[in-house]
């Protein structure tokens, strides 16, 4: 766990860019909330703890996932952020100072378009963070991105994530068979165009 003086440590290195890839900035805050890049030294613990969850990664198309498949999960986003310039952020509870889970901007190599995705550590789920972080993610990807359109890919018993996309203004636009190479069922696509 994070103590008050190592949430300042972490904030510092976002704010330096200690992983900068060229897009400022790499810190967004909102009410509850601070969305930074990820740090691995201080979010590895709750990294691993919420994607070896079952309850947490049955509706993204795997299998609880060890340590090290965890920290190598960790690597890919960070590597997204160095390839894309952008990426997920880790959320970061202001009161607490906690690790709440990432939220952020998503667009590998065969996904279907450029997604702002969610995924929370089960101890922060019903707060309302998803909303928060992503309304904020979303304004990122229309304001700072320049993204004409942000999706949700989303799998069709996920009813707590279709009702967040839905409060965040994103509609129904289709239904795919799969992603090829990441997820073997159908899923559901929400979105909204920039206004």
């Amino acid at each position: 766990m994070e103590s008050p003086d190592s949430h300042k440590s972490t904030l510092q290195k976002a704010e330096s860019g200690k992983f900068d890839c060229g897009l400022s900035p790499k810190l967004i805050e909102t009410e509850r909330l601070i969305l930074r890049e990820v740090d691995p030294v201080h979010d590895f613990e709750g990294w691993a703890a919420t994607f070896g969850d079952p309850d947490t990664v049955k509706y993204l198309g795997i299998e609880p996932m060890t340590r090290q498949q965890a920290w190598r999960s960790m690597a890919v986003i960070i590597g997204h952020w160095a390839i894309r310039g952008y990426g997920f952020f880790s959320v970061i509870e202001k009161a607490s100072g906690k690790w709440a889970g990432r939220i952020g901007h998503w667009y590998p190599e065969g996904w279907p378009q450029p997604e702002v995705g969610w995924t929370l550590h089960p101890d922060f789920r019903g707060k309302g963070y998803a909303l928060e972080a992503g309304s904020a993610c979303i304004d990122y990807a229309f304001q700072k991105l320049d993204w004409p359109e942000v999706v949700h890919l989303i799998a069709p018993e996920n009813t707590a994530s279709i009702r967040v996309a839905e409060k965040l203004g994103s509609s129904f636009i289709r239904k795919i068979d799969c992603i090829p190479g990441f997820y073997d069922k159908p899923c559901l696509i929400y979105g909204q165009k920039r206004s």
